[in-house]
């Protein structure tokens, strides 16, 4: 940009939060606390419970302790800054904290949606083709797939953030969000952002359109086997292995079509009030889709409910 000076681009960011509602951010320290703590616990069991248990050795479930994991490092790339931000008066970021911020969010969002869907063909095959998941999903398939899914998340975070933070922030430092959320630091860039939007229309493309449509035609398939199943308690059992699954895939991309397709408010008024909505709306997905993951997953699957009472059990005894 012609006529700017560099010495006044801004190295560092004021992440604006709720920070005209003191009040409220009391509360939500509290009931955010609470729930980054279920998280730690209720992820970190599973993890522990899919590596210790041998029972648990299977593609299904070392996918989802990749999940759990997932989402301890998800909601631990934001978590704790939103938590200080509630209780610091001075809410800032660096420039290069904000730069690590943003990376691992975007690099956790697309690993989940690319792991999803992994998690969703290993149900197929599972249901679809029972006789051959032993060759198809063995161990030289699915821990390449889990690979793939985070090292496809890095690279996307990777490019995502890179001509982000690229571009020059001369002007106002103020984040209207509790963290460097992408879309709020782009509008305090004084340049040009069109390849930075191209670059997430097609990023959205691959990690979210793509996964949705591959978990749906799974699933099509899936449900097409159940029904042939000729006794209920065959169809009951066949649905039971994935429905933990599409709960979780139902409650994670629902979240995010009512983020972005929600009706948007004209008037001034109304429109602050939405956006505190807004950053509300994105606080508490980040936080309560990965608190239910392992709630889920345990409530509603045998095989991890007497893991987990077995590990429990057996260091009752031990000690």
């Amino acid at each position: 940009m012609e006529g700017v000076n560099h010495s006044t681009y801004v190295t560092r960011f004021v992440l604006l939060g709720l920070s005209a509602h003191p009040k409220l951010e009391k509360s939500f320290f509290v009931l955010i606390l609470v729930m980054y703590l279920v998280i730690l616990l209720g992820n970190g069991i599973l993890i522990v419970v899919t590596i210790y248990d041998t029972h648990l050795h299977t593609p299904m479930y070392f996918f989802l302790g990749n999940l759990s994991f997932l989402d301890v490092c998800y909601t631990s790339s934001s978590v704790p800054l939103i938590l200080d931000s509630f209780l610091t008066p001075q809410k800032t970021i660096s420039f290069s904290g904000c730069t690590v911020q943003m990376f691992l969010s975007f690099a956790m969002g697309a690993t989940e949606c690319v792991l999803l869907s992994m998690m969703a063909f290993d149900r197929y095959v599972a249901i679809c083709n029972p006789l051959r998941y032993p060759i198809i999903m063995s161990k030289a398939a699915y821990v390449p797939m889990a690979m793939g899914s985070w090292i496809a998340g890095a690279v996307n975070s990777v490019v995502q953030t890179s001509l982000a933070m690229q571009l020059p922030f001369c002007g106002d430092n103020v984040i209207n969000h509790f963290t460097c959320e992408i879309l709020a630091v782009l509008k305090l860039a004084c340049a040009d952002i069109i390849t930075n939007v191209i670059s997430m229309v097609v990023a959205n493309m691959i990690f979210l359109v793509m996964p949705v449509l591959f978990i749906f035609v799974s699933y099509v398939f899936i449900i097409s086997t159940i029904l042939r199943i000729p006794s209920s308690e065959g169809k009951r059992k066949a649905f039971s292995t994935c429905s933990a699954h599409l709960t979780v895939v139902i409650i994670f991309y629902g979240t995010i079509l009512f983020m972005y397709t929600k009706p948007k408010s004209k008037d001034s008024f109304g429109a602050d009030k939405q956006q505190i909505a807004d950053k509300l709306i994105s606080l508490f997905y980040g936080v309560v889709t990965p608190m239910l993951n392992p709630l889920i997953y345990s409530l509603r699957n045998k095989d991890v409910k007497t893991a987990v009472k077995n590990m429990l059990t057996q260091k009752f005894f031990t000690e």
